[in-house]
């Protein structure tokens, strides 16, 4: 895979997630390393091909599929302080997809090994010259990081391509006002004529990346009416509504992809709980239910 030239010191390795590299007077700068038994090698082999070493590491949070070959690259990696608990403990981030302990194989990208976070930062700080933007929502401490001079925000897994979230049903998220705090804060750069970059998508810019943001945003906000109707047919668990959501959009459901959802809809229904749309009742297991239901 090439690298795509977005500035004179800004190129993007492809990847899901994507990999931003930065040119310093110092070396390389990763954004988002990614996963993969061979892409540290790979991403070493194109920081050459520009004629530097990498020098440093930036993570926008700390799922196993962001950072797990960050121990495989000589070179320290930061990250938001709400996220270091999350890279360097396997079991947070299982904890954070399942509620516990998963069963091996069982998550979407499952990474058993400590990633070392060597230091944090606070939303608004500018490491390596790069603005931290508060996008969270997806996970407790999600980060962008803006680029001014080059027009570039890296955003990460605040927003997803259409097709991601086409193939899941749902955008992953653990509080649906935050995410959708952080959709409003990226159509405010995209309104400026930055390139967005999601983590797992295309980059995109101009009216392609209003209409992008716009789509996580109805799927987020038409999932909360989706809730409330599939209760209004009587008490549902947890499991039952992630399974009719996915049905609903016409994702094919596998025991991984429901395990996924099951951590939104948790979020979905915290916040209509949490609003007095919706109530619990016991009936052979924890079950909730519209306050007209």
């Amino acid at each position: 895979m090439a690298l795509r030239k977005l500035g004179d010191s800004l190129y993007l390795y492809p990847g899901s997630p994507s990999t931003l590299i930065k040119v310093l007077e110092e070396g390389a700068l990763l954004i988002d390393p990614g996963h993969g038994s061979g892409r540290h090698k790979d991403l070493k082999r194109e920081a050459r091909k520009l004629g530097v070493e990498i020098k440093a590491q930036l993570a926008t949070h700390g799922h196993a599929d962001h950072v797990a070959v960050a121990p495989r690259i000589d070179a320290p990696l930061f990250m938001h302080r709400f996220e270091f608990s999350i890279a360097e403990s396997p079991l947070n981030r299982e904890l954070l997809t399942f509620g516990s302990k998963a069963p091996n194989g069982f998550l979407v990208f499952q990474f058993p090994d400590e990633v070392k976070v060597h230091a944090v930062f606070e939303w608004g700080d500018e490491p390596f010259g790069l603005k931290s933007v508060k996008l969270n929502g997806h996970s407790p401490g999600m980060t962008g990081f803006v680029d001014e001079a080059g027009g570039v925000l890296y955003a990460g897994d605040a927003f997803f391509g259409e097709r991601v979230i086409t193939s899941v049903g749902l955008p992953y998220l653990i509080d649906p006002d935050l995410f959708k705090a952080s959709i409003t804060e990226l159509k405010n750069y995209a309104e400026r004529g930055f390139l967005l970059i999601p983590s797992h998508g295309r980059p995109v810019e101009g009216e392609e990346a209003l209409e992008l943001l716009d789509f996580n945003l109805n799927r987020v906000e038409e999932t909360e009416n989706l809730i409330l109707d599939i209760l209004r047919e009587g008490p549902m668990g947890i499991d039952g509504i992630a399974f009719r959501i996915m049905r609903h959009y016409g994702v094919e459901v596998t025991p991984q992809k429901l395990a996924l959802n099951l951590v939104p809809a948790r979020a979905f229904i915290a916040k209509l709980y949490n609003e007095g749309k919706v109530s619990t009742v016991v009936d052979k297991g924890l079950k909730w239910r519209t306050e007209k239901g």
